[in-house]
Formats: structure tokens, sequence, C-alpha cells
């Protein structure tokens, strides 16, 4: 059936640059069509739902609410809703996620001005499409065991300089407990030491600096 109409396409980005560069990308695309531009997820449900783009682009770490949480509320209320990640984080924990609550792309915003409209095509034509550098992180990962919601919590107090105890506190755990997720997670990762258990969970996006 064909295509009527441009592909409408909504923006949800905190970064001005970064909003600037979609619209520079699209301008002269005369399938596409920029709707609106949103700041964080607030905007973008509202947007969403006043406009009902196509096509949405959504970065994750933003704030008021973070990405992931308005695709899922987008999702909910609009199934169907074709929305594509476009982050500056490749990490597997993270894509994965993103994936799981609906998104049927994600692109790293350093191919911004080579995949991006490529893209947009690809994923409002029914398909997906991840980069390729963040196919190979969850290659890579694939039959590793995850981390746990709780043990992201700890090492996500941990990365603010927590010691077990203030952990323990904050969590309203045990400080055996604690050190028994601390355990947990470094084989998990493969760390060898609380360092470089939160680096490692960074770049794979398990927690957020």
């Amino acid at each position: 059936m064909p295509i009527s109409g441009p592909i409408r396409i909504l923006s949800v980005d905190d970064h001005t640059l970064i909003r600037d560069g979609i619209a520079f990308a699209l301008q002269h695309q005369k399938d596409m069509l920029l709707v609106g531009a949103a700041k964080n997820g607030r905007e973008a449900i509202d947007l969403f739902r006043a406009h009902k783009p196509d096509i949405t682009l959504m970065d994750l770490q933003m704030p008021i609410m973070n990405g992931l949480d308005a695709i899922l509320a987008i999702r909910q209320e609009s199934p169907s809703a074709r929305i594509i990640v476009l982050t500056s984080y490749s990490g597997d924990a993270q894509a994965i996620r993103a994936l799981k609550a609906g998104a049927a792309g994600y692109l790293l915003k350093s191919m911004l001005g080579t995949e991006l409209v490529d893209t947009i095509r690809c994923v409002h034509s029914g398909g997906h499409r991840i980069s390729a550098e963040v196919a190979a992180e969850i290659v890579e990962y694939t039959g590793t065991d995850s981390l746990t919601g709780r043990e992201i919590e700890v090492l996500q107090t941990v990365s603010a300089g927590c010691s077990n105890k203030i952990v323990a506190a904050q969590l309203g755990i045990a400080e055996d407990t604690v050190k028994t997720h601390m355990k947990s997670i470094l084989g998990k990762l493969y760390a060898n030491d609380r360092t470089h258990a939160i680096l490692i969970a960074i770049k794979r996006g398990f927690i957020r600096t």
C-alpha cells in the first residue's frame, strides 16, 4: 500500500544542538516532516498525544522524565508507536532495556549524519535497526548474567562514593547483604574490585554517571 504524505517525526532530546542537528538532517528530505521537538520525556508524551507522529526519535538520558520511561508510557497508550532511540551510549544493558520497552531502532548520536535518514525509513516501513556498535556489544555479552534490580541499586549507590554501611542505610538493608550483593556483582561483571565494577557497569549501561 503506498505511503501518503511525508513521514511525520517527533524529536526528543534535552540538548539544543542535537535537536538542531536532527532538524538540519531532515530539512532536505522530501518524504519527512519534523512535527515537534521535546526537551524531556514528559514533553515527549504530551507532543506525541498532540501530533501522533509516525516516528519518534528518543534520547534516553534527560531531566524530569527519562527516555525509557517515556517509551513505556507512549507504547502503553499507543502500542503501534514506532520509536528510535538516539543516544550517546552503546552499552548492551541499556540497549536491551530500550528494545524490550518497545523501541524499534537504536542509533548512536555519532551516526546522526550518516544513518539517521535510512534508519527512519527502515523503521517506518516496519523494520528494526540497531547500530553495528550496539549490536556488537549485545552479542559480546549474550549469555552472561545480568545484574538484578537490587544489585543495580547497590552499585549505583556505591558509585556515588558510599561505603557499605551507608549503602545499607540508604537502601534499608543489612550491611552483610550489601557485601553479598557486591560479591555477586563482581562475579557477574568479571570485575577486579568496586571501581572496576563501576566502570564496567557504566560502559554497559547498568548505571548512570
